[in-house]
């Protein structure tokens, strides 16, 4: 039975090409159209990952009558959040015995957050600011539900979105991470129209959809760049802060009511990153709850923010209204701003640790400390809310509304074709890359032809083609996962 098996496999294989020529040929073409269709390319576009529930907000229901994304009803939507703790625990404390260990395994725990409260609401700007490693990225991981479950991490606290637990929030929101992830061989109006297509399955008419693209374009001041491809390190395309603006429009096409962005002037000059916020500014002026981390803005970007947060090393040393209240907060605590200078600076300079010397960093250390220990009085009973249960079960709770946002998107038959279609529009204009990659797949096949020439067709040759085919599937398999030079 074997026997027979292999014999026929044999001949099967045996009918790729007649000759050795025919044989080479044949894997030319093969290995071209695997190069073309499995090439590297960047990561999928961010899409609305948090979809509304089945909650009749107009998302599942289709009455024959297209709804523009547009014409819906912005939800405004309030969160609140109290007592915030997040922890990592050491990875060598699981084998250290808790009596005998030195120091104690309690004290082997890194605290992320330290009791963090505040609150965000619509139609206002609010800003997370801290020096690096104070917990800013975390905070707005924590309240996105962007945090991974680990059984290192431990979270807890409250939380409150419009009076309810967040597994059962009726509203969409978009995270806007520090990284811009596109395809670099498409315009950035094809990119827009693309995610169109795959977040809205509702809007079927080409000409609807078009013009909700144009729209966003004129929002958000894309227009002059709209046929523009988007590029990247090796192909020149649009600036870092059109990218910026690009990557926000890919997330306003669902009509987010809350918007969440990691460090959205990250790589830019000082004029992007004061026009990438004036974006966010404008759109919180629309009625979007928008929370955004920042390091160290200029002066024009911190009198843009409503609200800010400032953490310290895990802890939060003020949370209000931001310009002018920050300065006479800390005025009263003996803290005065000079003149001419510019607010987030001074502000920095006093939540941060001077690692100058060691008299430098005890008075900084001990400053810090008083200020949080001062903050944390004020805001005892400021916020209350529902609790965060387990981080387990909320992050479950996350995931499985991820998954059931995804799952509404439209049938797989159509979202593999519109993926199809970006893939090959990304994969046919990059013009270098396939060159090299033509170059390549010759090369292999002529190494390969040489090495497996005049095969037999008989039992023994087998074994010959088995090899052959393994090594074919290695070598294409390991490239495409290889970013081409």
């Amino acid at each position: 039975m074997v026997a027979i098996g292999g014999k026929k496999v044999g001949e099967m294989v045996g009918r790729i090409g007649g000759n050795g020529v025919g044989q080479i040929l044949v894997a030319i073409a093969a290995a071209l159209f695997v190069r073309l269709v499995s090439g590297p390319g960047p990561a999928m576009l961010p899409e609305d990952e948090f979809d509304d529930d089945n909650n009749g907000h107009g998302e599942n229901t289709h009455d024959g009558d297209e709804e523009s994304p547009a014409d819906r009803k912005l939800i405004p939507v309030t969160i609140r959040w109290s007592n915030i703790t997040c922890s990592l625990s050491d990875k060598k404390s699981k084998s250290v015995n808790f009596w005998n260990s030195s120091p104690p395994l309690f004290f082997r725990v890194r605290f992320l957050l330290k009791n963090v409260s505040g609150e965000a609401k619509p139609g206002r700007l609010m800003a997370i600011m801290g020096p690096s490693g104070s917990g800013k990225t975390t905070l707005l991981n924590v309240l996105a539900g962007q945090l991974a479950a680990s059984p290192r991490l431990h979270l807890s606290g409250l939380l409150e979105v419009n009076g309810q637990r967040p597994a059962k929030k009726a509203y969409k929101f978009a995270y806007i991470r520090q990284e811009d992830l596109f395809f670099s061989q498409l315009t950035v109006r094809e990119t827009l129209s693309l995610a169109a297509e795959l977040q809205l399955p509702q809007i079927s008419s080409a000409e609807a959809r078009d013009e909700y693209v144009d729209d966003l374009l004129r929002k958000l001041g894309l227009v002059s760049c709209a046929d523009s491809i988007v590029g990247d390190a090796k192909v020149r395309g649009v600036s870092g802060g059109e990218k910026k603006r690009l990557s926000l429009a890919c997330e306003l096409i669902a009509s987010p009511s809350v918007i969440f962005a990691d460090e959205p002037t990250t790589g830019l000059d000082a004029f992007q990153a004061e026009k990438v916020m004036e974006t966010l500014s404008q759109l919180a002026q629309e009625g979007h709850t928008v929370i955004c981390s920042i390091h160290q803005p200029r002066g024009s970007i911190y009198y843009k923010f409503d609200d800010i947060v400032l953490l310290t090393e895990g802890s939060l040393v003020y949370a209000g209204l931001a310009r002018d209240e920050p300065l006479v907060y800390f005025a009263k605590l003996g803290y005065q701003c000079p003149d001419h200078v510019n607010p987030a600076e001074f502000l920095a300079d006093l939540i941060s640790v001077d690692y100058s010397s060691s008299d430098t960093i005890h008075s900084s250390q001990k400053r810090i400390d008083n200020l949080v220990e001062i903050f944390s009085r004020q805001t005892e009973s400021f916020i209350y809310g529902t609790p965060l249960i387990s981080h387990g079960k909320f992050m479950d709770e996350m995931k499985f509304g991820r998954k059931r946002a995804i799952k509404k998107k439209g049938g797989w038959w159509r979202q593999f074709r519109l993926l199809f279609r970006r893939a090959w529009m990304q994969a046919s204009r990059d013009g270098p890359t396939n060159k090299v990659r033509a170059r390549m797949s010759i090369a292999s096949a002529i190494i390969f032809g040489s090495v497996f020439w005049r095969m037999g067709r008989s039992q023994t040759s087998i074994q010959d083609r088995l090899g052959l085919l393994q090594v074919l599937n290695l070598t294409y398999g390991l490239v495409a996962l290889l970013v081409s030079v």
